[in-house]
């Protein structure tokens, strides 16, 4: 029964829209004094209320349809905002990483104006590898016997000493760092002052001591210690592979152990291992 009536319904509308459109026809061909001008007014009349009741009915459908319109379009213009959000994110990291690497290779040209690490090639590297224990510390980086590197090469990041080479591949590298309990670093307090080696504190990874080698010398807490650079050959114990000058660490603490003994000196590193992106190792030292 109702589907019956729904398509009486909808018989009608078609009729009056039928109509509709004769009358619209017709009123283009007459003069608008005609005879039939006043019979359209007068249906015109008649059917004016069914054709707004006919509007609002509609109206719903004609809103959804453009619902929809607005819809998909507001998706596409989302979409495309997305992917140029996604273009000036990648833009923008590509500026800083620019920016990061041309400061950095500001502070290592600083570093190798220092006298005695003229003659040495720098070669620049990025952290492929980490492997850090309670006693190893070591790193694999993206340079190696290709690029001219060689086993006990120094390396270093724009802040100072990293570690030594201890492995070469083609193309590779394993670096020892210097907190790594097998590293002993021969220091000595920037300028001229007392030498020791600097190792890693036992049952402390990452920290860092200064054990001094000569006597009656006296450290102080704020004292820079840079790379000695000596070779003994009658001590190879206390012999430096390192060239001389590299910035190591500054001295936070310094304690007395008792009467004509040493003292136990605590450092803060100045390359931040724990954060390494990039290294730069010293070749060629030997050839110059």
């Amino acid at each position: 029964m109702y589907r019956k009536q729904v398509r009486r319904r909808r018989a009608v509308l078609v009729v009056l829209v039928v109509a509709c459109l004769m009358l619209i026809s017709i009123s283009i061909s007459e003069a608008e004094d005609g005879p039939l001008h006043s019979i359209q007014n007068g249906v015109s009349s008649v059917l004016s209320p069914i054709q707004e009741g006919a509007d609002r009915a509609l109206k719903p459908g004609r809103d959804l349809v453009n619902w929809f319109d607005e819809t998909f379009d507001a998706r596409g213009q989302n979409e495309e905002l997305k992917s140029e959000v996604a273009d000036l994110r990648e833009e923008m990291l590509a500026q800083e990483k620019a920016i990061e690497r041309a400061g950095y290779e500001q502070e290592v040209a600083k570093l190798l104006e220092e006298e005695t690490l003229v003659g040495y090639e720098p070669v620049d590297a990025n952290i492929s590898q980490r492997s850090f224990t309670a006693w190893y510390a070591t790193i694999t980086v993206s340079a190696g016997e290709s690029d001219g590197v060689r086993v006990d090469d120094a390396v270093v990041s724009a802040d100072g000493l990293v570690g030594m080479v201890t492995e070469v591949f083609g193309g590779s590298a394993r670096v020892k760092l210097i907190t790594d309990g097998r590293s002993a670093v021969t220091a000595q307090v920037a300028g001229g002052g007392a030498q020791g080696l600097v190792e890693a504190v036992v049952g402390s990874p990452g920290e860092l001591d200064f054990g001094l080698i000569q006597g009656g010398k006296e450290v102080e807490d704020g004292d820079k210690l840079v790379t000695a650079g000596f070779s003994d050959p009658e001590n190879p114990d206390v012999s430096s592979r390192f060239p001389a000058g590299i910035p190591i660490g500054e001295v936070t603490e310094t304690i007395p152990i008792g009467v004509g003994q040493q003292q136990e000196v605590r450092l803060e590193r100045f390359a931040d291992l724990d954060d390494l992106d990039q290294v730069t190792i010293l070749t060629g030292g030997d050839d110059s």
